[in-house]
């Protein structure tokens, strides 16, 4: 079986595609795994979709095949050509597809190095998959030596010691726009975990916030956590009209804020668009300063150039827990060949001392005796090859020696 993963991310596609690619709900996100396993070359599978990422991560049995399925699939669901996909996308498999992962899962893939936001977003991904069985044993074994692999490099590095969300990148670059925003107002649409971190950089820097949310208790609870004031949803037309600041982050599948309720203002208004698909479609010039997740990219390159060493320190965690990894799996390949050529040896002892006494060689209540020492004497026999077996160094010589023991069971099989 292999591994595989299909990643199309800010470093290689638009905006504008992975919004094509993005899955939103739960409910698309079950159609597209469902979707993945009708192929017969695909056992297990994990989808994950956030603003800065479309991944698809699974277990196959043929490679080639899966990549062709998974293609075919995202083709259909962004009405994209099979060709640009394949153009656009990274694609890891194997050795390479477990670090990738562990890479992204210690956010060193991410837009904003270092950030906090992927591990939940990973753990989540993993949940959903597993909870509803479109993945098992295989991806739960990467996925969590992934989160392990990320908690010892938040331990051992300063990578996340300053962490960086992109709600945070937004703020900043605010805070560059407008010299002081003790007072000002803003309004923040949406009550996610992105909308939560910018409700609390502006609330700490001074302004006057206000929340909006479809739903109104969820809005009431979240003014309560955030310390701002509500505004009712239904008051969108005007309040985007009012408001000077404004981030919006939903989850909405079509843009919230159109042309058609933009109303020209005496005043310059600086509005963030931190969702994907986009919560905003703006094409008049009213004096509106518009920033999308791709805009904060400089802010973005600024803070990985000041991670540079923690990075570096996190990359030699990930090539040890990779090596770790995979001499882990294979003892998991290697454990039940180990007890199936014990239990081989266990039923030779007893068929030897068996025949030993129907022979007349060992009197028959010495028989119990006869076959423990035919069992230790294999025992000992078969101890240094199954050591050999459990530590060998590296992935080929465990492989020679996996091999080597299933021929031999084959044989004993087969002349049986």
């Amino acid at each position: 079986m292999h591994y595989l993963n299909i990643s199309f991310t800010h470093k290689n596609s638009t905006l504008e595609i992975r919004e094509k690619l993005s899955y939103p709900d739960d409910e698309n996100k079950r159609g597209c795994l469902n979707v993945l396993l009708e192929s017969d070359a695909i056992s297990e599978a994990i989808l994950i979709s956030t603003c800065n990422r479309m991944e698809v991560l699974c277990n196959c049995s043929d490679i080639p095949s899966a990549t062709e399925h998974i293609f075919k699939m995202l083709s259909r669901r962004s009405g994209i050509s099979v060709e640009e996909l394949e153009g656009r996308a990274d694609i890891f498999d194997d050795s390479s597809a477990i670090h990738h992962l562990f890479s992204v899962a210690s956010s060193l893939d991410s837009m904003v190095v270092g950030e906090t936001q992927i591990v939940g977003q990973l753990k989540d991904a993993f949940r959903f998959a597993y909870d509803n069985h479109f993945c098992s044993k295989k991806l739960a074994r990467a996925m969590k030596s992934a989160f392990k692999c990320a908690a010892k490099v938040r331990n051992a590095t300063d990578i996340s010691s300053k962490p960086v969300s992109m709600a945070s990148v937004a703020v900043n670059k605010l805070k560059s726009l407008v010299d002081d925003l003790h007072g000002k107002k803003a309004l923040i649409i949406g009550v996610g975990e992105m909308s939560e971190i910018t409700a609390k950089h502006l609330v700490s820097a001074g302004a006057d916030v206000y929340v909006m949310n479809r739903t109104l208790h969820k809005a009431e609870a979240f003014a309560k956590e955030c310390n701002t004031k509500i505004v009712p949803f239904s008051e969108l037309s005007k309040a985007i009209n009012e408001f000077e600041i404004l981030f919006s982050a939903t989850s909405s599948y079509e843009p919230i804020i159109t042309d058609a309720i933009i109303e020209p203002r005496p005043f310059d208004r600086y509005w963030f668009d931190l969702a994907l698909p986009r919560d905003i479609n703006y094409n008049k010039g009213e004096r509106i300063h518009l920033y999308v997740i791709d805009d904060l990219k400089l802010i973005v390159d600024e803070n990985v150039t000041a991670r540079e060493n923690a990075a570096r320190a996190a990359h030699a965690i990930i090539g040890r827990e990779i090596v770790e990894f995979f001499e882990w799996l294979t003892t998991q390949d290697i454990e039940p060949i180990i007890k199936e050529i014990y239990q081989k040896a266990a039923i030779a002892a007893k068929e030897e001392s068996e025949r030993a006494i129907k022979s007349g060689y060992i009197p028959k209540e010495y028989g119990a005796e006869a076959q423990k020492m035919c069992e230790q004497a294999l025992k000992r026999f078969l101890h240094d090859f199954t050591t050999n077996m459990r530590s060998a160094s590296s992935q080929d010589t465990q492989s020679e020696l996996l091999s080597g023991a299933m021929a031999l069971m084959m044989k004993e099989k087969n002349e049986g």
